[in-house]
């Protein structure tokens, strides 16, 4: 048997995008009328709440993800990759410096590159290998015989759970959690950053901050130009 490869877990959105790839591909659908205008009202007091910081962030993309579940129903698969693929063209650079060098050393020193997200993995199989990524996994929505969507997602149960993806991914890819290293932003990530020998928490929210001190766990924040750790 092959010897077993250290592994690097990274979340997505926030962690490495400056933004959220499910983010861009709903406002995308939107502006080419695969969605209809009326989409944004379902999430645009969320957003408005967000950015005049008079509400959090994660009622925000989940009031997003609603919107983007209720309008993709009989959506062509087509016309959400076609997005994902503009999306991708445009935006694949406008990543953190701090975990995009991270990950280019990380992939010199024969680390597994294991991307976590809950963005849809249409668009993060479109971005992710750029970055060199080895394995990705993401929310996979069900196709009908008319290569429309149905509405419905695959295994959501698994995808939600990023501790049970990690070990899938072990089990599959033939990987080590000696020396693996985790990188995430938002609570969410918490059952990955658990399983890893070193967590880091990047520009994380006050939820996973605060249990990152409590664990004593790496905290790194990139703004501006400047990277530091708490």
């Amino acid at each position: 048997m092959s010897e077993k490869r250290k592994v690097a877990i990274f979340d997505v959105d926030g962690t490495i995008f400056r933004s959220s790839l499910l983010i861009q591909v709903v406002n995308r659908l939107i502006e080419k009328d695969v969605f209809p205008a009326s989409t944004r009202r379902v999430y645009e007091r969320e957003y408005e709440r967000w950015l005049n910081r008079e509400g959090d962030y994660e009622e925000y993309i989940g009031a997003v993800v609603k919107a983007f579940v209720r309008h993709l129903k009989g959506v062509h698969y087509s016309a959400l990759a076609d997005a994902a693929e503009e999306i991708v063209a445009e935006q694949r650079k406008r990543v953190y410096r701090y975990t995009r060098d991270l990950l280019k050393d990380l992939k010199k020193r024969g680390y597994f590159l294991l991307a976590v997200s809950h963005s849809p993995k249409t668009v993060l199989d479109k971005f992710c290998p750029r970055l060199g990524f080895d394995k990705t996994y993401g929310m996979i929505y069900e196709i009908g015989p008319t290569e429309c969507f149905t509405g419905n997602v695959i295994e959501e149960h698994l995808i939600l759970n990023k501790s049970a993806i990690v070990r899938r991914a072990m089990e599959k890819e033939n990987l080590t959690l000696t020396h693996s290293i985790g990188v995430g932003d938002t609570e969410t990530d918490i059952p990955f950053l658990e399983m890893v020998a070193k967590p880091i928490c990047f520009n994380p929210n006050a939820k996973l901050y605060r249990y990152a001190k409590r664990m004593k766990w790496d905290v790194v924040v990139e703004r501006k130009d400047v990277v530091y750790e708490l």
